[in-house]
């Protein structure tokens, strides 16, 4: 879940820059921008809290039991998008969500 709100606030973040070229001017002043943009700042934590906590799972979880768990980030990251940036939801990517629950489900009977 740390993962899946490190992403949603990036993109919240990185909405109040825009579209960011690809040449060294824009990055660089894009950069400097998101650098202390509080979402930014807030998704990255995010990430360094998740590491913490990944670590922890690995000492008392098997990784190939572990490792697909990460992918329920899809399913929340789907749903968040969806209602918070009214990304939309197409039977396609319902359909693999569906794929992605069914997975999760497999594995983690065994």
């Amino acid at each position: 879940m740390l993962n899946a709100a490190a992403q949603l606030l990036l993109k919240a973040g990185v909405g109040s820059v825009g579209v960011i070229a690809l040449d060294f001017g824009s990055m660089f002043s894009a950069g400097s921008r998101l650098g202390v943009h509080p979402f930014i700042l807030g998704g990255l934590t995010c990430y360094v809290v998740s590491v913490m906590v990944w670590i922890l799972a690995l000492s008392r979880v098997d990784v190939s039991v572990a490792y697909p768990m990460l992918s329920l980030g899809y399913i929340v990251n789907a749903f968040a998008a969806s209602a918070i940036f009214s990304e939309q939801l197409t039977p396609t990517k319902l359909i693999g969500i569906g794929i992605i629950c069914l997975g999760v489900f497999v594995l983690a009977r065994n």
